[in-house]
């Protein structure tokens, strides 16, 4: 990965919110592969394609949740709601993932929300 690169996310130029919010869609979608991947098994899908497009759903439909959790907007997050949803989902990860895993991507993502104004 490039330095200046964070899931997308090009951190030498302008950041928006919804840059962040789509970086985490994918940090998380990456994080939780594994787990998402046996998704399949109870589908008859077999398009690897289509297999990617529903984890990407199922994830972007759990971050969605959480933004309602917290009263935050979805489709225009602030910076305060989006520190909020990458503290929800540290604490939801941490029942499953090992807390070196979690800061790293904390950390990346925390990057990107400090680009902000």
């Amino acid at each position: 990965m490039e330095d200046n690169i964070i899931y997308g996310v090009d951190i030498s130029k302008e950041v928006t919110p919804v840059m962040v919010r789509d970086a985490i869609i994918d940090c998380f979608t990456e994080a939780h592969s594994d787990v998402l991947e046996e998704m399949k098994d109870y589908t008859d899908i077999e398009s690897k394609e289509k297999i990617e497009e529903m984890k990407l759903e199922t994830v972007k439909s759990f971050i969605e949740s959480k933004f309602k959790e917290v009263g935050g907007d979805f489709n225009n997050p602030t910076k305060k709601t989006l520190i909020q949803i990458v503290m929800e989902l540290a604490e939801y990860a941490s029942k499953f993932r090992q807390p070196i895993v979690i800061d790293r991507h904390m950390d990346e993502i925390m990057r990107l929300i400090n680009k902000l104004d």
